[in-house]
């Protein structure tokens, strides 16, 4: 069984994905107010924290892998230029510090695609060059939602580490096997129904709601709707007239359980919509923590 640390959780879409291993949450961590609802609602017995700055070695159970996404905007080669020693930094930076402090043997970061290009790639090899200077092996992959059995494009990079060994991080992103549930032909970005937000992508989303379906539904189509961003104001064609997306149809486009946002009768549309919009993909992220248990597996035999 794996123990880890959960920052900035947002609606926590690890927890969804890797409950079902057995995998264990020491801790979660979230400062804004409604994901906060959201993790005291679903997950009363976990210790929740605002600031995961501010958690220090020793307070909580000791963990196996930290994840968690940090804010594509806290990148800045400026706070990361000084290294592990720079007190200025940034989440990204603060990431890697809770990392030192806690030395789990997993680390598992999210982010947008953008930040492989911020600063001319800089800022992202220098949160790179962070993690390896605290010893661990790296890798990256950009992996995108629609090829894991959710109805839209959500493109996102993510980056796994192994305290100590690179191949272990690289055989959970790069197995030889090919990714699961990979369609047979793939189109190019904005070809079809859909665009992906990368191309710039702006104004209402068009898609049909009566294709929404729950993700236990294999036959759904991939290409029914583009990445939920909070910039973007979905429109799905129902019977009659146009209309936003719900906010259950947007829980079931990203792998959530129907109404996972909904913490009751008084919940308003708004903050489930945010909410979702800053999440990442429950399917995805399933898919990473099969692949890094049969790394541990794998690892534990040959011991």
């Amino acid at each position: 069984m794996v123990t880890y640390g959960s920052v900035c959780s947002g609606i926590e879409a690890a927890s969804v994905a890797w409950g079902p291993l057995g995998w264990r949450c020491a801790f979660m961590s979230e400062i804004d107010k409604f994901p906060r609802a959201v993790l005291t609602h679903r997950f009363p017995g976990v210790p929740l924290r605002g600031d995961f700055t501010e958690i220090q070695e020793g307070e909580h159970e000791s963990i196996d892998m930290l994840v968690g996404g940090t804010p594509c905007q806290s990148f800045s080669v400026a706070g990361l230029r000084g290294g592990m020693d720079d007190e200025r930094g940034n989440l990204a930076l603060e990431y890697c510090r809770l990392a030192a402090r806690l030395g789990p043997r997993w680390v598992v970061w999210e982010n947008v695609p953008g930040v492989l290009s911020s600063n001319g790639g800089r800022d992202f090899g220098a949160f790179l060059g962070a993690l390896v200077e605290l010893g661990y092996g790296v890798a990256y992959r950009v992996l995108d939602a629609q090829y894991f059995g959710v109805p839209q494009r959500r493109r996102r990079v993510f980056v796994v580490g192994y305290l100590g060994d690179w191949r272990r991080a690289a055989a959970v992103l790069f197995e030889p096997e090919g990714m699961s549930g990979g369609p047979a032909t793939r189109r190019e970005a904005g070809e079809g129904a859909t665009a992906d937000v990368s191309g710039g992508l702006r104004g209402p989303l068009v898609v049909d709601a009566r294709q929404i379906t729950h993700p236990e539904n294999r036959s759904i189509p991939r290409d029914v709707c583009p990445t939920l961003a909070r910039s973007s104001r979905p429109v799905v064609f129902g019977d009659r007239l146009p209309r936003l997306l719900t906010p259950r149809e947007r829980e079931r486009l990203l792998g959530f359980p129907d109404d996972w946002t909904r913490i009751d009768d008084t919940t308003r549309d708004s903050p489930r919509n945010r909410g979702l919009g800053d999440s990442a993909a429950v399917p995805v992220l399933g898919w990473l923590g099969r692949r890094i248990g049969v790394v541990e597996a794998t690892v534990n035999k040959n011991a």
